[in-house]
């Protein structure tokens, strides 16, 4: 059986989406699908542990009867395994759910679920309830039904799955579509996964180590901190996880969603971590960690008055009311560190030049060391809000490194996001320049600089980014002189000779010499010129691409031998840093640049990666192959024009991929021209049945597009038609099935061949996209100087004064002058 990969179950997931779409919102809607989704999974696991203890007591002479017996036992099962009642498995909801009250089903079934595993679902899945009123009634017994058909598709135990921790990777899609579709409610416990990623390589989490996140949310943080710690081949159970939320519905996502991913000793507490928080030692003391990653909710009044702990709040206390908590909740994570630990925390940037008290609890914080970075970034990147919001990178009481002491790095990266249609992602290149800045530690122009405790005290401690950082792009400079008399500045020309000489273009040849301080455009003009710069730039792009194909040709055989180290962070830095030794000399692109092509190219690489580490060369092929059959599947029933849409907008997409072209080309040609000729055909037919305009209208435009047929011609062509018609139905029913038979024929060297090859493609692509980027900057530069100096102020004068003659012309032939 063919293991399931994460578009197939993603898809999965989106279609159960689909079914409740239309009738209620995202927010309204998750706690369903993810009610019936954890459901699925325990009931589909369980039966493969069930089904194993089975044979093992047989193997040790017990009756089948005997052995079944004992496996509904709950005694017999790993105090880390989910015991299912019978109640509670899919085979008894699938057979019982049918006329009866399928949402008591559920309920029942969930219900028994949390009461045979207390210990671990406590309170988790009360939040749901497949009856509750959704507006004025429940959802319909034929809604619930579908869900139940459809969750019935798909097996969800370990066994299936393309790689480990393939559920988690589901489930933390799902809380990120419902946060995009749910806006400001949707997301407010969901902080954006790349946003995590980036905080967690901040904090560098080891094996051995705790990490907390005193607003859990939906639990991101945690887990990307496990996942980070296994990516670098130690042991994620060695890391311990703590978390506290105040909001019981996120509690329990968060609760399921590290249940998902394996993560069964996390202790998440839910309360308002402020008011109380709920981790203590033995001692009754508060718990201190190693770790610290958090997105606290923005703006948040505080109680002072009944406020436990409240020696946490050791350098002052904000403002009770202005929405002003901001600083409490840092108070919190600087009181619960360890000596030696390290935090990174999301704060609104009102926490950074705030006055009153709040500026003294800031003070405070410097002046002890226990502030290392302030790192802004992009507006609109996180669920609902649109202010750009800025990360606290925070040290335990022995403060920060010596040698990073004295000073605070500022990173300015709000302009380190790609615009996208809801809203701004901060992508892999990104986080790639913000984390080596960070780690490196040193002033780079317009994006860093360890700005000196002194000068921040000489600001009265208002940490505004832009105060020490400012990356606004210089005012495009203007010369009076060359305005009114032409040439270009040639210290405006020095100012860009950089830029271009990356690219081997000498910029003053591109001029004429005019005098000591200026140049002149060359004869050909400067559009032409402009034109030319991209032919110019290809000597020296083509060094680049040879030493590109040199690196890959050296560097390939780590992808090679990943599915037999499975050393996935190892083969990322390796590829990495010789990417940028090998690729730096060459000069187009700085060291940032190619950092963050490769980075890129990995994140958008990285399940095809995870799945050649686990099962080689031809598993990822079978899963390419899987990924495409998959978006063939049927549609539900009941799936509505919108669902329609992006289903055919799915289909449309994997028969583009470019697996097909590769492994059945004939076939592909052959359906291409079968497409077009009844593209053809139908079109004939469209043309000579078109209606004809009525007497009373102008007939010259429709008799021009109007085939003239006749009858007998029409008839042959409609049956052409319908020939052509037939075959491409033919041809696309036999789609799946000519790729799955070319997917089969192709041998371990062939499989290797073609995964590299597309790997290969698309490092290519990315590397083209930064220097394709760099390049235009260079012809929109000239062509700026072209747009400002080209035409003199005598030029538009002599123009205003050749426009007035021919005016005064036409006034005088027309007799008005």
């Amino acid at each position: 059986m063919a293991r399931l990969t994460l578009p197939q179950l993603e898809r999965h997931l989106f279609a159960a989406a689909d079914i409740l779409r239309g009738k209620l919102d995202a927010a309204q809607y998750q706690e369903f699908i993810f009610g019936m989704l954890f459901l699925k999974r325990a009931s589909d696991q369980f039966d493969v542990v069930r089904a194993e203890t089975i044979d093992r007591y047989k193997a040790r002479g017990r009756s089948e009867a005997d052995a079944e017996a004992i496996a509904n036992t709950q005694d017999v099962y790993e105090s880390d395994q989910f015991f299912v009642p019978e109640i509670a498995r899919w085979k008894y909801i699938a057979d019982n759910s049918r006329g009866a009250n399928p949402g008591d089903t559920l309920n029942k079934a969930l219900g028994a679920l949390e009461e045979a595993n207390t210990d671990a679902l406590e309170g988790v899945l009360d939040y749901i309830n497949f009856t509750r009123k959704v507006g004025n009634a429940p959802l319909s017994k034929v809604t619930i039904q579908s869900l139940i058909d459809h969750f019935g598709r798909y097996r969800l135990s370990n066994d299936d799955f393309e790689f480990p921790d393939l559920l988690g990777h589901a489930y933390e899609y799902l809380i990120g579509e419902f946060a995009d579709e749910g806006g400001k409610k949707g997301g407010q416990f969901y902080t954006p996964r790349s946003i995590i990623r980036m905080m967690v390589r901040l904090v560098d989490p080891q094996a051995g180590m705790s990490v907390y996140d005193p607003c859990a949310g939906s639990g991101g943080m945690l887990i990307m901190a496990k996942e980070y710690v296994e990516e670098h081949g130690q042991v994620a159970k060695d890391l311990t996880v703590y978390g506290q939320e105040d909001n019981g519905s996120a509690w329990a996502m968060a609760r399921m969603n590290m249940l998902l991913h394996g993560i069964t000793d996390g202790e998440l507490i839910h309360g308002d971590t402020l008011a109380a928080p709920g981790h203590e030692n033995e001692d009754g003391e508060l718990m201190r960690f190693d770790r610290i990653l958090t997105n606290p909710p923005f703006a948040q009044n505080y109680r002072k008055a009944g406020m436990s702990r409240p020696e946490r709040m050791v350098y002052g206390w904000a403002p009770e009311s202005g929405k002003k908590a901001d600083l409490m909740f840092i108070q919190h994570v600087l009181a619960v560190l360890e000596p030696d630990g390290m935090a990174a925390s999301v704060m609104p940037h009102g926490v950074l030049f705030r006055g009153g008290e709040e500026q003294k609890i800031r003070q405070q914080i410097i002046e002890e060391n226990r502030l290392e970075a302030v790192i802004g970034v992009g507006p609109n990147v996180f669920y609902g809000t649109g202010i750009p919001a800025c990360i606290l990178v925070l040290r335990g009481r022995d403060g920060v490194p010596a040698e990073r002491r004295g000073g605070v790095l500022f990173i300015n990266a709000d302009r380190e996001v790609t615009a996208g249609r809801a809203q701004n992602i901060l992508e892999a290149q990104h986080a790639e320049k913000i984390v080596s800045a960070f780690k490196g530690w040193s002033n780079i122009p317009g994006f860093a600089r360890i700005v000196p405790i002194e000068e921040l005290a000489k600001n009265k401690f208002n940490l505004n980014i832009r105060r020490y950082v400012d990356n606004t792009p210089p005012p495009e400079p203007q010369d009076v002189r060359a305005h009114l008399q032409g040439g270009v500045p040639k210290s405006e020309v020095a100012a860009k000779a950089a830029q271009f000489a990356a690219f081997g273009i000498d910029l003053p040849t591109l001029f004429a010499e005019r005098d000591a301080d200026y140049y002149d455009f060359l004869p050909e003009r400067y559009e032409a010129t402009a034109a030319r710069i991209s032919a110019l730039a290809e000597s020296r792009e083509a060094e680049l691409t040879a030493a590109y194909r040199a690196w890959w040709k050296t560097h390939e055989y780590r992808l090679v031998k990943l599915p037999e180290n499975k050393q996935l962070m190892t083969t990322r830095t390796e590829l990495l840093e010789s990417f940028q030794a090998e690729q730096l000399p060459v000069g187009v692109l700085d060291k940032y640049e190619l950092a963050g092509a490769v980075a890129a190219w990995w994140f958008d690489s990285r399940y095809d990666l995870r799945s050649l580490a686990q099962v080689g060369f031809p598993g990822v092929v079978d899963r390419w192959v899987a990924n495409i059959e998959s978006a063939f599947e049927d549609p539900p029933e009941d799936a509505d024009a919108k669902a329609m849409a992006r289903i055919r907008a799915e289909q449309r997409k994997a028969r583009e991929h470019r697996l097909v072209p590769a492994l059945i080309p004939a076939y592909v040609a052959e359906l291409e021209a079968a497409e077009m000729l009844a593209a053809e055909l139908d079109a004939h037919v469209k043309g000579a049945t078109a209606k004809k305009p009525a007497d009373d209208e102008d007939e010259t435009d429709a008799d021009e597009d109007q085939e003239v047929l006749t009858p007998a011609q029409l008839r042959k062509v409609r049956a052409d038609l319908k020939e052509a018609k037939a075959k491409v139905s033919e041809l696309r029913a036999q789609f799946i099935k000519e790729l799955k038979r070319a997917a089969t024929e192709l041998d371990e060297a062939g499989a290797q061949k073609l995964v590299l090859q597309f790997l290969d493609q698309d490092l290519v692509a990315r590397l083209e996209r930064f220097v394709n980027a760099k390049r235009r900057l260079l012809v929109d530069a000239y062509r700026t100087w072209g747009e400002k100096y080209a035409i003199t102020l005598a030029d538009l004068e002599a123009q205003r004064d050749a426009a007035a003659v021919r005016l005064e012309g036409f006034l005088k032939e027309l007799g008005y002058a």
